[in-house]
C-alpha cells in the first residue's frame, strides 16, 4: 500500500547528488510549498512533489494528514552514546575553573567513563543506551553513529560494540565506529606506543572478525595520540577494511585535518583549532566531511569555534553533529546544533539543514540512501511543528519535532505506522 504524507506547508527535500554537498552547494535545499511525499510499502520514497500533483499521481494511496514542515530524517554523525553514568563531577569542576586537561590528569574525564563502562554489564549498558537512543529519535535523529572508546581494553571495547549491535535492528538506524584509540588507559600511561600496538594487533582484528564496526576513529590531539600514532592505527584499519574517521584539532592544532584528507577519511571531526593548511586540505578533499560539534565548545565553556564559514568558502563539505557524550557534550538535539551553527559558526539556515541531513549522511557513508527526500531514498522523515523551514534553527529550548518516520515506520507516539510492512 502506498501512503501519502499530505498537508505539509513545506517539504524540504534537499534533493540533489547522492554525495556530500560542498561549498556553495550547501545553500541549496529545494523547498516545495504545499508538498507531499509518497511512500511505498518497502519503506522507500516513491516520489515527492506538490500535494495536488501527488494526489493525482497516486489516486489509491492511503492519506496520512500532517501539519507543519517535513524534513529528511536528521543524521547525527558523531555520538558516544554507550556509556554509564553522567560526569557531573567534571561539570562542577569546570564551573570552579578547572580545565579539561587538568580534570583528566586528576582521574576525571574519559578515564572515569572507562572505569564505569568496564564495571557495568552488557545488559546495564544496553538498557541505558536504548533509552538515550529514544531521546535522540524524539529530537528527529533517524540515523545515529555510535562510537566505542570507553572500554580501552579488548573485552570492554567489544562489550560496547556488542551493545550497539544488539540495538542495531531497532530505531533509529545505528552505525558503529570503533574508537579504541580514544585515550590511553591508565595501565598503559608509561607505554603509549604499547597501547597503539594493542589496538592494532589485537583490537582491530577482533572487531573486524566479529563484524562490529564500519569505521575506525582516533583522537588525534596533543597529549592523546600523535599524528604518527594516529596514522599507524588508521592505516591498519584501512588494511582491515574499516574506513577512517578522526577526532581532529579539537582543543589544539595537531595536523589532524591534513591527515584525514591524506587518508581519504570519511570525516574529520571537531576542528575548533584547525590550521589554514587543514582548511585548505579539507577544501580540496573529495570525500572527507568536516563534522563540526558546536555543542562541545559551548558546554566546555571554550571560546574557540570551528571556522565553518572559512571551511565552506574553501570548498569543504560541512556537517553538524551533537557529539553526545557524558563529559563534554551531553546534548541530544540536532535542531539545537543548527541554531548554534547559525548563531555561533556563521552558517546560513540552509547550510545548517544540509549539515544535519545530506552531509551528516555522507559523514557516515549513507549519502546514497539517506539525508534527502527523493525517489528511491529511505523514507526517513521528520515533521516539525513550524510553518516555515527556517524556524527549525530559529526557535531553541523547545523540541519542535512532532513526528518521525524511519524507513516508512512511524516512530513517534502520536503517529501510526505508514504501512502494514512496518
Amino acid at each position: 500500500m502506498t501512503t501519502l504524507l499530505l498537508g505539509a506547508s513545506q517539504v524540504v527535500t534537499c534533493r540533489g547528488p547522492a554525495r556530500a554537498r560542498r561549498g556553495a552547494e550547501m545553500a541549496d535545499i529545494d523547498v516545495i510549498d504545499n508538498g507531499a511525499i509518497a511512500v511505498g510499502d518497502d519503506g522507500n520514497i516513491l516520489d515527492v512533489g506538490r500535494g495536488g500533483d501527488m494526489r493525482a499521481a497516486f489516486p489509491s494511496a492511503e492519506i496520512e494528514e500532517v501539519e507543519g514542515v517535513l524534513f529528511p530524517g536528521f543524521v547525527d554523525c558523531h555520538t558516544h552514546a554507550v556509556f554509564g553514568a553522567p560526569r557531573v563531577e567534571d561539570h562542577e569542576r569546570r564551573a570552579r575553573g578547572v580545565g579539561y586537561k587538568e580534570i583528566a590528569a586528576a582521574g576525571g574525564g574519559i578515564l572515569s567513563s572507562v572505569r564505569d563502562v568496564r564495571a557495568k554489564s552488557p545488559s546495564e549498558l544496553e538498557v541505558l543506551t536504548r533509552a538515550r537512543l529514544q531521546m535522540l529519535l524524539a529530537q528527529g535523529s533517524t540515523t545515529v553513529e555510535v562510537k566505542s572508546g570507553y572500554g580501552l581494553s579488548l573485552d570492554a571495547e567489544l562489550k560496547q560494540l556488542d551493545v550497539i549491535r544488539a540495538l542495531h535492528h531497532q530505531r533509529p538506524n545505528l552505525i558503529a565506529t570503533f574508537l579504541g584509540a580514544h585515550e590511553v588507559p591508565a595501565e598503559y600511561r608509561d607505554d603509549r606506543d604499547g597501547y597503539v600496538d594493542l589496538v592494532v594487533r589485537e583490537m582491530l582484528p577482533a572487531v573486524v572478525q566479529h563484524g562490529l564496526a564500519r569505521f575506525c576513529d582516533v583522537f588525534c590531539e596533543p597529549g592523546v595520540f600523535t599524528p604518527g600514532q594516529s596514522r599507524t592505527v588508521l592505516t591498519a584499519a584501512l588494511e582491515h577494511g574499516l574506513r577512517p574517521k578522526l577526532h581532529a584539532d579539537e582543543l589544539d592544532g595537531s595536523g589532524g585535518a591534513e591527515l584525514a584528507a591524506e587518508l581519504n577519511a570519511v570525516s574529520a571531526d571537531h576542528l575548533a583549532a584547525i590550521s589554514q593548511a587543514g582548511i585548505d586540505a579539507l577544501g580540496n578533499a573529495s570525500d572527507t566531511v568536516a563534522v563540526l560539534l558546536p555543542g562541545t565548545m559551548m558546554f566546555l565553556g571554550r571560546e574557540g569555534r570551528a571556522p565553518a564559514r572559512r571551511l565552506i568558502d574553501a570548498g569543504a563539505a560541512v556537517a553538524l553533529a551533537t557529539d553526545f557524550n557524558p563529559g563534554s557534550s551531553p546534548g541530544m538535539s540536532l535542531p539545537l546544533m543548527t541554531t548554534m551553527g547559525v548563531s555561533q559558526l556563521g552558517l546560513v539556515p540552509a547550510e545548517a539543514v544540509i549539515g544535519i541531513t545530506v552531509n551528516g549522511a555522507a559523514a557516515v557513508g549513507e549519502a546514497n540512501r539517506r539525508g534527502q527526500l527523493a525517489k528511491g531514498f529511505a523514507a526517513d522523515v521528520v515533521l516539525a511543528s513550524v510553518a516555515d523551514w527556517r524556524e527549525l534553527p530559529y526557535w531553541y529550548g523547545v523540541n519542535l519535532v512532532a513526528g518521525v518516520w524511519v524507513g516508512g515506520a512511524a516512530c513517534h507516539p502520536s503517529l501510526k505506522p505508514l504501512n502494514s510492512a512496518s
